[in-house]
């Protein structure tokens, strides 16, 4: 530490530093600071001195880090995330409850992690538990989270990323809807298909009919295909880490149709610029056990999905 300090010309400098490297613009970041642009800017430039190099260039509208620039901004985050983690830990220690945030879809969160919540609170009574939800497909970068739910391809995935399971997909509707419409196609009455906006709909072909059009429903939000699904407003592409538990309790059966193993891999990953807490470990291991349970239980339920050996390779 006595050499770091030497090496910059104050610590304050690098805080400076990193909120105008965020911001993309010294006035954004005076404005974060409460001081003035000017003293962000004789803050920087004393730091390039120091340091005898240039940080940033500045651009119209901002500045822009150069690759010096790019690569203290990357430690200095590190840093920052391990001081704020440590931090946190410390706090946690003193009243006795451990914040976990989850990076996870909004179906997920409300038709898989919902329902075993009582579950979750008897194994974890100290956590409190937050959420970053997202609407649509799940992706993108952890940013202020600890633990997040992504499907990577399976060259791609990284010492600190844990499998769930691949992914899974099979035609899911409920058990009503089947008997009443999908099994009574020969009527005449043609299953509606509930889908995502914009998602292909080759999965459905074993509800069409014949020059006719789909019935079809399309959502911007998974947790909403899945709900109309569980109402019996129609057959739905179900994606096993989400639907798992409804078929475990018989609020959604497998449609005809033909389930598919992709790529690409449900995995559990964590921020690579900080140290995985034990709690947020023993967060992580929860999920998987549960999951794991859930693919047993169907496979017991429907064993014509073959799920044994198909995720067998993976698991």
């Amino acid at each position: 530490m006595s050499t770091l300090r030497r090496k910059v010309p104050s610590s304050g400098s690098l805080f400076v530093f990193e909120a105008a490297a965020r911001c993309g613009s010294f006035t954004r970041a005076a404005d974060e600071l409460c001081v003035s642009q000017p003293a962000v800017s004789r803050m920087l430039s004393r730091l390039e001195e120091h340091l005898g190099v240039r940080l940033f260039e500045r651009v119209h509208g901002g500045a822009r880090l150069t690759e010096s620039g790019s690569l203290l901004y990357r430690r200095v985050q590190e840093g920052f995330s391990t001081i704020e983690s440590a931090i946190s830990e410390i706090e946690a220690r003193a009243t006795g409850i451990e914040t976990v945030t989850l990076s996870v879809s909004t179906a997920f969160t409300t038709h898989w992690l919902m329902p075993r919540m009582s579950r979750f609170t008897e194994r974890f009574p100290a956590v409190d538990m937050r959420y970053q939800l997202m609407a649509g497909r799940i992706g993108g970068p952890l940013v202020d989270v600890d633990l997040g739910m992504r499907y990577l391809e399976a060259g791609s995935l990284k010492a600190a990323d844990t499998l769930v399971l691949p992914e899974f997909t099979l035609p899911v509707c409920n058990p009503h809807y089947l008997a009443e419409v999908v099994q009574a196609k020969r009527r005449g009455v043609i299953p509606t298909v509930i889908g995502l906006d914009h998602q292909d709909r080759a999965w459905a072909a074993a509800f069409r009919a014949p020059g006719r059009a789909d019935n079809a429903l399309e959502f911007s939000d998974y947790a909403v295909v899945v709900q109309a699904a569980l109402l019996g407003q129609g057959v739905a592409l179900g994606w096993l880490n989400v639907v798992s538990h409804a078929l475990c309790k018989g609020e959604l059966v497998p449609a005809p149709g033909i389930p598919q193993v992709h790529s690409r891999l449900c995995c559990l990953v964590v921020p690579g610029h900080r140290p995985v807490r034990p709690i947020v470990e023993n967060v992580r291991q929860w999920i998987i056990e549960e999951m794991r349970a859930d693919m047993l239980q169907i496979d017991a339920l429907y064993p014509q999905l073959k799920l044994s050996s198909l995720l067998a390779g993976a698991l």
